[in-house]
């Protein structure tokens, strides 16, 4: 199989399996409290790329892939904590893709620079896909929309801050350790935060279940999208990555019974044909 094609379809696979994950984590999010969400998931992503790593010998990572991965989940975990935060109060068809245009943007811009610009056809596939991002946040007419709106936004700069930095790590031949750390570094803050405010650790049996899920798929999807830019460009990697909305508001759909307007429904057939020109 031809590497870029292989690359884009690791990309795809991430913005399915992240999009999953999103979703368990926001549902889990409205039952249990935001950073006790996010701190057992982060747990549960670090055990197992740590398990991973051992298991096929992989050598650590250096100083500078260290450095990398500590930028990595620092932003990755702002990134996910805005995100959990706006799915607990706004609609998941209105956060998800807000903070994944955005967090596709930056990317995009910062592999421009250094890279220069893809073909025209991969253009016109950006244009479309974020395009069809941004379709899908138009139905919100909520009281707290705004508000909900903020944490997508502070989530899509968390997660382009994530998509590059840990681009940079990658690229020093390791991945499971730098994926590991990145997961891992975060935890004491976050459970040294739980102590101060008092917020019990341990969910409760409802929602243990759903930020468990929430940990292994985002770590699956973490690992997809670190081929993914491994093997082709990073702009590449991060929009198909980013079109994860997708799968969160078809879960929402199906499970919450959320209704898809006839903006979004273009919006996935526009994200369909992004992703046919990307992948050409």
């Amino acid at each position: 199989m031809n590497q870029a094609l292989l690359a884009s379809l690791l990309g795809l696979s991430s913005a399915i399996v992240w999009g999953a994950g999103d979703f368990c984590g926001g549902q889990a999010s409205r039952r249990a409290a935001v950073l006790s969400v996010l701190a057992l998931a982060e747990f549960t992503g670090f055990v197992l790329l740590i398990a991973a790593g051992f298991i096929v010998h992989e050598t650590f990572p250096v100083a500078a892939a260290m450095a990398w991965s500590v930028a990595a989940g620092l932003s990755a975990t702002i990134g996910l904590g805005s995100l959990y935060k706006g799915l607990s109060i706004g609609r998941a068809s209105v956060v998800a893709p807000v903070s994944a245009v955005i967090g596709a943007i930056i990317p995009a811009l910062f592999t421009a620079y250094r890279l220069g610009l893809p073909g025209g056809v991969k253009i016109l596939g950006f244009v479309l896909a974020l395009a069809a991002i941004v379709l899908a946040s138009q139905s919100n007419r909520e009281a707290k929309g705004k508000k909900a709106i903020s944490f997508a936004l502070l989530a899509g700069v968390g997660f382009g801050g994530f998509f590059i930095f840990m681009n940079q790590a990658s690229g020093l031949h390791s991945t499971f350790f730098p994926l590991a750390i990145a997961r891992g570094f975060p935890i004491p803050i976050m459970l040294l935060l739980l102590y101060i405010r008092k917020i019990a650790i341990l969910p409760s049996r409802e929602t243990a279940g759903s930020i468990l899920l929430t940990g292994i798929l985002d770590a699956a999807g973490t690992v997809l999208f670190l081929f993914s830019s491994t093997l082709g460009r990073l702009d590449v990697a991060t929009i198909l990555s980013s079109l994860f909305p997708a799968s969160t508001v078809i879960l929402s759909s199906i499970i919450l019974h959320e209704k898809i307007s006839l903006l979004q429904k273009i919006g996935v057939v526009l994200a369909l044909t992004a992703i046919l020109l990307i992948v050409w």
